[in-house]
């Protein structure tokens, strides 16, 4: 028995209307992109001094014309697990709209199936956790398509420690150096004016 046209068009219909709503999810994304990463694994970098330098490409294992549809890369700073927990703004989403997993830009390029490299000095304002890299490759419509990443799928290896800048900023060590010694001044302008007012009392 044929399904009826009306059910088949509304079918349809509703099928693109997920497609819209939801858009890409990252389960949907092939891993079909190499990358790595110069940080050793548990290495300590500090923000605003260390570099990172990626390298990304095709697999070679993946069958060519694979990549034919990709336009550009996107390589991003993501955190680990144990550092999105009890994180609600770094959360895991399959949805790519609303994931939160990879916040930080590193680079973004044409695409090109290999030989991509680039060395990124992590910014200062990058907070203290643990962290992978990874790249999404992007079609002419800015779909994310493909990614590859420097961990394996748990996010358990290859992870990196960023140790955020820590201390007052210098400004602030500046503007205390510049009170104190205004309060220095102030305490010896007291203590000169007390003493003054003494020596006259004194003179009556």
């Amino acid at each position: 028995m044929e399904a009826p046209v009306g059910f088949l068009v509304v079918s349809l219909l509703l099928s693109c209307f997920a497609t819209t709503c939801y858009g890409v999810t990252f389960s949907s994304l092939q891993r079909t992109l190499e990358v790595t990463a110069s940080p050793k694994e548990g290495q300590v970098l500090k923000a605003g001094d260390a570099n990172i330098t990626v390298t990304w490409g095709l697999n070679r294992t993946i069958q060519a014309g694979t990549d034919s549809a990709y336009k550009t890369v996107k390589v991003k700073l993501c955190y680990a697990p144990i550092s999105q927990k009890d994180r609600s703004w770094r959360k895991t989403v399959d949805e790519m709209k609303k994931d939160k997993t990879c916040l930080v830009k590193i680079v973004a390029k044409p695409y090109t199936a290999s030989n991509n490299s680039f060395t990124w000095t992590v910014e200062r304002d990058i907070p203290t956790g643990t962290y992978f890299v990874r790249a999404y490759a992007f079609n002419a419509h800015d779909e994310e398509v493909a990614f590859g990443q420097t961990t394996n799928d748990k996010k358990e290896t290859n992870l990196f420690k960023i140790q955020a800048i820590t201390g007052r900023h210098a400004s602030l060590d500046i503007a205390s150096v510049c009170f104190s010694a205004f309060s220095i001044v102030a305490l010896a302008g007291f203590f000169y004016m007390e003493k003054s007012k003494g020596k006259a009392s004194q003179q009556k």
